[in-house]
């Protein structure tokens, strides 16, 4: 095809895939990228396209293990595909773009657009710039150029939402790529952040979670300590907004004021994912983690006085180097007395480019196996006690979309309780959308689910609802998600659950 042609065809719409890989941040990147490809013109590809697109993005994670190897075989599957369609490009961005740069190219030179975690807002320019160029275009900032939430935006949600209100991390965790593919901590002003909240729930928007790599945190970069928990209050005050979640925290920043406002404001869910990683205090001490055994468990007691129903999730990682049995004792031992109602285990794997993965005393696979196991069982048991604590409960469940995969063979429906326990439950007679609230009585607790087995009590029609109502009426013509930049002010999946922050988020 000639540049003429080319130019010929940029008239025409073309299609886009996304393939999203890692933590929740990576997540609502996809959405910031969907919704500027949207902007210039292209259309989704239809469910399943798997490489059936005009361009293919590719959002990576570069901390789970052989994250590279995974990348290229993918991109290896779509150079035939590629050479079949005369002008189809693929992109790569993410945190494996943002650190291994010209590596892409070099190793796979049908890729035409490398760009990296700072720069996302650049990809149509960069498509539009490798196709007129016919060359490969690699621009990797190093650092911020736009605030994530300035860029328009294709909601996968109609009623629920991330919202951005930091980017990077100032810790120093051996395990964690992070910091160094992110940047340092850069925290949004409250007032951009509650616009773009209040335009959210001006959409339909019912519930939110606030989305940062260390979340607590906020408010570091514009030296105010206690600016989370007055965010969190300022939440509160929104008309309409009915739900509040944040993930993921930091032990060293959970202070007081954060639980006092998480109590105290109806709207912030009795939900906390609190990262352990260790229960070992020398462990936690070579992860450079800032906080002991004691001080997590002591801040798993104060949520837990003061919101008697919080459901406190983790993460935990099993066979770090030089972790001994007794440390991984230690690790059993603090799961028992945190009694999480679940817990993102995860067992230590090499991350290139990280401290921990020269360090000395790397565990042999089968003895991080087998420990794995054993911590999986003590938390499943668990899991399933604490489950058990809900039968007989009167709960609020929003309805969720896609989270039953057995919802039409059991005329069920499902959703997320207050504290995100998932719910599956008896179709109501009447019509039920996603975003509605429906009562219901919990009769059956398994590990990882309740069940509400009896006839649904009350419907709640929900302006969430309406909004998700909305865009399956919409014209299929026309881009299905919430179209929203940041409102300027001033001078200046269902929601999905909670995906393991495989970025070491918190």
């Amino acid at each position: 095809m000639t540049s003429s042609d080319r130019s010929q065809a940029v008239d025409v719409q073309r299609s886009y895939e996304i393939r999203t890989y890692g933590c929740q941040m990576n997540v609502h990147d996809s959405e910031r990228l969907s919704g500027l490809l949207e902007g210039a013109g292209y259309v989704r590809a239809p469910a399943g396209a798997d490489g059936d697109a005009d361009v293919v993005v590719f959002n990576t994670c570069a901390v789970r293990e052989n994250a590279d190897n995974k990348l290229y075989g993918n991109l290896g599957r779509l150079a035939p595909m590629k050479t079949r369609r005369p002008g189809m490009q693929i992109a790569v961005g993410g945190c494996l773009a943002q650190k291994d740069r010209d590596t892409i190219v070099t190793r796979a030179p049908w890729v035409d657009v490398v760009f990296g975690t700072h720069n996302i807002g650049k990809l149509p320019v960069l498509l539009e710039r490798a196709r007129v160029q016919e060359e490969a275009q690699v621009e990797i900032a190093e650092s911020l150029e736009a605030f994530p939430s300035t860029l328009p935006t294709r909601r996968e949600s109609a009623y629920a939402a991330w919202v951005s209100i930091s980017v990077g991390c100032n810790n120093t965790c051996t395990f964690c790529i992070v910091p160094a593919l992110r940047g340092k901590e850069k925290d949004r002003r409250p007032g951009d952040i509650l616009a773009e909240i209040e335009a959210l729930v001006s959409e339909g928007v019912s519930e939110i979670t606030l989305l940062g790599q260390n979340v607590n945190a906020y408010g570091s970069d514009i030296g105010d300590r206690e600016a989370f928990s007055k965010l969190l209050r300022a939440c509160g005050k929104i008309e309409g907004l009915e739900r509040v979640r944040f993930t993921s925290p930091h032990p060293r920043d959970f202070t007081d004021d954060v639980i006092a406002a998480m109590a105290e404001t109806p709207n912030v869910m009795p939900q906390l994912h609190m990262p352990l990683q260790s229960g070992s205090d020398t462990v936690l001490k070579a992860m450079r983690r800032s906080y002991r055994q004691e001080r997590f468990l002591g801040i798993i007691s104060k949520v837990r006085a003061a919101i008697p129903h919080a459901a406190i999730s983790t993460d935990i990682i099993v066979g770090f180097p030089g972790e001994t049995e007794e440390d991984f004792e230690q690790t059993l031992h603090t799961v028992r007395e945190a009694r999480f109602a679940n817990a993102f285990t995860f067992q230590y794997s090499k991350r290139p480019g990280t401290p921990a993965a020269t360090m000395d005393g790397q565990i042999p696979k089968a003895v991080v196996q087998a420990r794995y196991e054993r911590l999986v069982a003590v938390q499943e048991e668990i899991s399933w006690d604490e489950n058990k604590k809900q039968v007989g409960r009167t709960l609020d469940v929003m309805v969720a979309e896609g989270e039953g995969r057995k919802d039409g063979a059991t005329h069920r429906l499902s959703g997320r309780a207050p504290d995100n326990r998932l719910v599956h439950f008896t179709k109501p007679d009447q019509e039920v959308r996603p975003g509605d609230v429906v009562t219901v009585e919990i009769t059956y607790a398994a590990p990882h689910h309740l069940l509400a087995e009896g006839p649904a009590g009350a419907v709640r029609r929900t302006r969430a609802g309406d909004a998700w109502q909305k865009r399956q009426d919409a014209p299929a013509a026309k881009p299905a998600g919430v179209m929203l930049g940041l409102p300027q002010i001033g001078v200046p999946a269902p929601l999905p659950a909670a995906a393991a922050p495989a970025c070491g988020i918190g």
